[in-house]
């Protein structure tokens, strides 16, 4: 079972990619890119989960967009729920200019079998795909008081969050269920210019969507909110760690 993380470029630009591969009870790290175009990503897909094997993709991207104005219900949910840490997520209707590109991407998913998955039988071998928002995953995961600020600012202190995320990803989810072997050089340093900046960012929004797939199958609703519905679009968000149930 391969859990794919697509940090998808909503109009344009690169996309961070990651590949993690389920062996033994354990997560490994088996790629971690970037990519162009959309068609350079679908390839990517078909040769890290070719036809016929199972796994879980998990976009950052809404692919699922039933409103023609306005917010979709999961937005409002990620403001209701994590607006006070600054993780309410991107309003999108299909007036938006990314609307048709982001929409498009999921049906070439569906395609390919991986059928949206706002329910799940956990650890089921199947093809799946949700959507996800790196933001509130790292608010749960790491029990954050507020979003990790790598995105806007100065260099200096975009470098001093980034460095916290990574950190967080060798140091905790190697602790969690389903655990993360990582070894730290597999990881690149923190750069120092802001381009390259942007590229690892890019790189490890795309692991943390990866690690929610996984924790999605594992778990499913046990320790996971589902913030709206297949009709209406839907985020998958691991739960805070007071409220899991099956520890």
């Amino acid at each position: 079972m391969n859990f794919l993380g697509i940090d998808l470029g909503w109009q344009s630009g690169p996309s961070g990619l990651c590949c993690l591969d389920w062996r033994d009870g354990k997560l490994i790290l088996l790629d971690l890119q970037r990519k162009e175009t959309i068609a350079d990503i679908i390839d990517w897909v078909d040769r890290s989960t070719p036809a016929g094997r199972s796994g879980a993709i998990a976009v950052d991207a809404p692919t699922l967009i039933p409103n023609q104005t306005g917010m979709r219900l999961p937005d409002r949910l990620t403001h209701k729920y994590f607006g006070k840490y600054h993780a309410g997520c991107y309003p999108a209707n299909l007036n938006r200019p990314f609307a048709e590109r982001i929409v498009q991407f999921g049906l070439s998913l569906e395609a390919r079998g991986f059928n949206h998955a706002p329910e799940i039988k956990p650890q089921c071998l199947g093809r799946y795909q949700i959507e996800v928002f790196p933001h509130p995953a790292t608010i749960q995961l790491f029990s954050l008081k507020r979003i990790l600020k790598y995105k806007k600012g100065k260099l200096a202190d975009r470098r001093a969050e980034l460095t916290k995320l990574r950190d967080y990803i060798l140091t905790v989810l190697p602790l969690l269920d389903p655990p993360l072997v990582i070894p730290a050089d597999a990881l690149p340093a923190i750069p120092t210019q802001g381009n390259a900046l942007k590229a690892l960012e890019d790189k490890l929004d795309s692991l943390i969507c990866a690690y929610v797939a996984a924790h999605w199958w594992y778990w499913g609703a046990a320790r996971n909110w589902v913030l709206g519905d297949l009709a209406s679009g839907y985020i998958v968000v691991p739960m805070p760690r007071g409220e899991r149930k099956g520890s």
